[in-house]
């Protein structure tokens, strides 16, 4: 199965050049091959998720994840979310306990979509769009990192006043990538149980953002949305 990259148009006028390289060219053949070898998420329509849901000009926060969840029913294209029904992870299980804190809210985890952060203008952005079953960064180094760090570039040389949360040694990295003078990053531990008694829990990036955001004039997230 090919990747047919119907994307939100901002996104395809700002992203074409990357879906016209040779090594995109080569990162369809991959999951064209992986694909027909293995089960493969999230499903081809849902891989652009994160671009079609929150348009180039309407971003005004990115999340970075790196890979899709791998287990059946868990990835929908937005990085930390899962759709309605789906036993919420653990990482977003601690998301959801520092926005209460954070917010002074009680939030249920019981629910994992975060697809309403997502229409308020939060990019869900995997650095690796897609993943084999039970496998986790499986397809990592074929492409899709080169087409990402595009993505974020792009955010940082054409926009301004956007919030970068970035997470964990992985996602703290691509700060390499955005112009500090135009923008905002929040940088802490990853959320997963591993790592969030070390600095994620009372990060407080939640509040901090939406202070950033209405500094420059902009509606705060609702980060109680989630369904």
């Amino acid at each position: 199965m090919a990747v047919n990259p119907r994307i939100e148009p901002t996104w395809l006028e700002v992203l074409r050049p990357q879906f016209e390289a040779p090594y995109f060219a080569e990162l369809k053949d991959f999951l064209v091959s992986e694909r027909q070898q293995h089960t493969c998420y999230p499903p081809g329509s849902e891989i652009f998720n994160a671009f079609n849901t929150t348009p180039f000009d309407k971003v005004k926060v990115v999340i970075i994840g790196q890979d899709p969840y791998h287990e059946p029913g868990q990835a929908h294209g937005l990085c930390f979310s899962v759709k309605q029904g789906i036993a919420v992870p653990p990482s977003l299980v601690n998301i959801i306990k520092e926005i209460n804190s954070d917010l002074g809210c009680n939030i249920d985890t019981l629910h994992g979509d975060l697809t309403g952060w997502a229409e308020q203008g939060v990019l869900l952005l995997n650095a690796t769009l897609t993943v084999r079953a039970h496998q986790a960064g499986s397809h990592q180094k074929h492409g899709w990192e080169q087409f990402t760090d595009a993505a974020i570039q792009a955010l940082s040389t054409r926009r301004s006043g956007i919030v970068f949360l970035l997470w964990g040694s992985f996602a703290i990295a691509k700060s390499a990538l955005i112009d500090k003078t135009k923008h905002h990053i929040l940088t802490a531990p990853h959320p997963s149980p591993l790592s969030a008694y070390r600095g994620f829990f009372g990060c407080r990036h939640f509040s901090k953002a939406n202070a950033l955001l209405q500094q420059q004039g902009q509606k705060p997230i609702d980060w109680t949305n989630i369904r």
